[in-house]
């Protein structure tokens, strides 16, 4: 990887994977937005430290590399959130199952046994499929923001210089 592609890749991770992470934001990857958006934070700041134009390949190279970065970064920030989180949820359908008598006696002790097993098996179900799902989205969104986000290149003067001026 190129060095200039580093710091792009480490930006366009993080935002793909901490937003992704965060219970209520990540709502947004209904539509895959923070996927996408972490391949186009990629080439917006590939772009940005460049004068020439991105390469198509070169933002979608970027974006990939943010995907499989944002995966890693979403199961690490994951943990903390479970462990956060996985209490309330068990309140909540504590609470739930408390106050409807018409849930059947196979559903109740089946929900109460994926609560109580869900943690981290849902952070690497949610791994491997931000993996897969961050390698494809955020290709396209890295050649996307290549595409939106490039740079015209330099225009040559039109105009032929003047000649020098004769000394005869």
């Amino acid at each position: 990887m190129p060095p200039t592609l580093l710091q792009p890749v480490l930006y366009g991770g993080l935002f793909m994977g901490v937003l992704s992470a965060l219970p209520i934001i990540s709502i947004g990857n209904c539509c895959c937005l923070w996927v996408m958006g972490g391949g186009m934070v990629t080439s917006y700041l590939t772009q940005h430290g460049k004068t020439d134009p991105i390469q198509l390949g070169e933002g979608a190279f970027g974006g990939f590399l943010a995907g499989v970065l944002g995966a890693v970064v979403y199961a690490i920030v994951s943990v903390p959130v479970q462990l956060v989180t996985s209490p309330i949820q068990r309140g909540l359908l504590e609470a739930w199952l408390n106050s409807s008598a018409d849930v059947p006696p196979e559903a109740r002790e089946m929900l109460e046994r994926f609560s109580e097993s869900s943690g981290m098996i849902g952070v690497l179900v949610g791994f491997i499929f931000m993996l897969m799902v961050g390698m494809v989205f955020t290709t396209v969104g890295g050649l996307l923001g290549a595409l939106i986000f490039r740079s015209s290149p330099p225009v040559a003067s039109a105009a032929p210089p003047f000649p020098p001026p004769s000394t005869s």
